[in-house]
């Protein structure tokens, strides 16, 4: 019974995205894509990631990989890129539901997409953006199934 009482308040509580990064919605075509949960998480869950998001920013300027003195730096500037490249190509987005979250120079990709194509379509073009290390596209394929990513709570 406390086991079930833990779980409850854990469920209870408040989302929130703790570090900042970049969550936006690039496309909404597809009618009841689930909402990606994003960069939102709990406190619990924050206190977990602390400390690998930190060792993660400065890994990339001790190893002379980066102009920045973190990883996250990047993340701004890389949201900006992604919306100016999803303007630019907005033909390629029409018939998608698609949203991004920028998390230090990696790119995610979530939603839902007409066929299995666009996928690697949206990564290639994500990786285009300047500073992008990494895209991922987590996406489901038509309006109905599971999605590979976790969705918003209801």
């Amino acid at each position: 019974m406390l086991a079930l009482c833990a779980l409850g308040a854990h469920a209870a509580e408040p989302l929130k995205n703790w570090f900042d990064d970049p969550f936006f919605q690039v496309s909404s075509a597809i009618e009841g894509c689930p909402t990606p949960l994003g960069p939102l998480m709990t406190e619990a869950e924050r206190r977990v990631q602390a400390h690998s998001r930190a060792e993660r920013g400065t890994t990339c300027w001790l190893a002379g990989q980066c102009d920045r003195p973190n990883d996250f730096a990047y993340s701004a500037d890389i949201a900006e890129g992604v919306r100016a490249m999803v303007a630019a190509n907005a033909k390629r987005f029409e018939r998608t539901s698609l949203w991004v979250t920028v998390q230090g120079r990696v790119v995610f990709i979530e939603g839902c997409v007409p066929d299995a194509r666009a996928g690697p379509a949206i990564e290639a073009l994500a990786m285009k953006v300047p500073h992008v290390k990494q895209a991922i596209a987590s996406v489901r394929v038509g309006r109905s199934g599971q999605v590979p990513y976790k969705p918003m709570p209801r």
